[in-house]
């Protein structure tokens, strides 16, 4: 193998450690979100972004990824909209905000952009009840920083 080779060949050994050891960490799915709490997570995000005078697009998906709820602001960009649904799905699919798949990207390279369902940009978090995933949410529309603040803010609702 070439040094190239051994680089992609350790990284991923490394995150599949990684992820074992988190898989036995990690919440266990829960009933999915209900339509009503998938309204008040999306209205405090909304208003997060309002009064930061970010337009957004909001999607709050259920364990398996499927729209809940979505909400789009005045004058967010159209591509937002697309975004906030499958940033919300990727979160729910793999049990963690999207920064992680970000932040492996950026790391060790685009190979993880290659799982299916991975949008690997700031701004969606699983929703958790009762300390297991009931679905995601996730913001977009500004930067990743920005996404991750409005659907925090979100998520503070719960």
């Amino acid at each position: 193998m070439s040094i190239s080779n051994w680089t992609v060949a350790a990284a991923i050994g490394v995150l599949s450690m990684s992820s074992m050891a988190h898989a036995e960490d990690e919440p266990k799915y829960g009933t999915d979100i209900s339509v009503d709490t998938a309204k008040v997570i999306a209205a405090a995000a909304v208003k997060e972004c309002a009064a930061r005078k970010w337009s957004m697009a909001i999607a709050v998906t259920d364990t398996h990824g499927a729209l809940v709820y979505y909400e789009k602001m005045d004058d967010t960009e159209l591509g937002s909209a697309q975004a906030a649904q499958e940033k919300a799905a990727a979160a729910a699919l793999y049990k963690r905000p999207t920064r992680a798949f970000y932040d492996v990207t950026a790391k060790a390279g685009p190979f993880m952009l290659t799982m299916p369902g991975v949008l690997a940009a700031p701004g969606a978090w699983p929703v958790v009840s009762d300390g297991k995933i009931i679905g995601a949410m996730a913001a977009s529309g500004g930067t990743g920083d920005q996404d991750d603040v409005c659907a925090k803010a979100g998520l503070a609702a719960m």
